[in-house]
């Protein structure tokens, strides 16, 4: 008998919150897709591995293929002997290029250099960094100033043109 109780008691619940329960309200379609905490892992033509973070990722809702990027920070070759970080205020990844242009105090760190710049644009698919706004920083050899910039070959070259100062340390 207190099996039947529990029986029709579990019936009456489910009937009533089917004919009587809230309406849920429909999901908004138009609401951009936000990934909090995003980690993007991928490689280059060659083979090489990089990740991509951000405090947040907002898909942006006219132009599937452009990722808003909060606070990004990018590492390149973070398995091998000396990965780079990138870190910057803002980003943007575009899927269809596998480009991603990180903008605001964009700082570049390594083994033996620390570097900071305006913007940076990493090619995911060619693993080449470059920017076209003032970099500063120091490097093995001391401390430089130029007006762009290339990272090549997993950071084994890096490119400085354009109104070039430095000034060399000998240790």
């Amino acid at each position: 008998m207190a099996i039947g109780l529990i029986l029709i008691a579990m019936g009456g619940f489910v009937v009533r919150t089917t004919l009587m329960g809230e309406k849920t309200k429909p999901v908004d379609t138009q609401a951009p897709i936000q990934l909090v905490n995003p980690r993007f892992v991928g490689r280059d033509n060659r083979g090489r591995a990089f990740v991509l973070t951000a405090r947040t990722a907002t898909r942006d809702p006219r132009d599937y293929q452009r990722v808003l990027l909060n606070t990004p920070a990018l590492v390149l070759d973070e398995e091998g002997e000396n990965p780079m970080r990138i870190s910057a205020v803002s980003g943007v990844y575009r899927e269809e290029a596998r480009m991603l242009n990180l903008e605001g105090g964009v700082k570049l760190n390594g083994a033996d250099l620390n570097f900071s710049t305006a913007s940076s644009v990493f090619n995911t698919a060619t693993g080449e960094l470059e920017g076209a706004g003032e970099i500063q920083g120091l490097g093995a050899l001391g401390e430089i100033i130029a007006k762009s910039y290339g990272v090549y070959d997993k950071g084994d070259r890096l490119v400085f043109k354009g109104g070039v100062h430095t000034r060399v340390d000998s240790k």
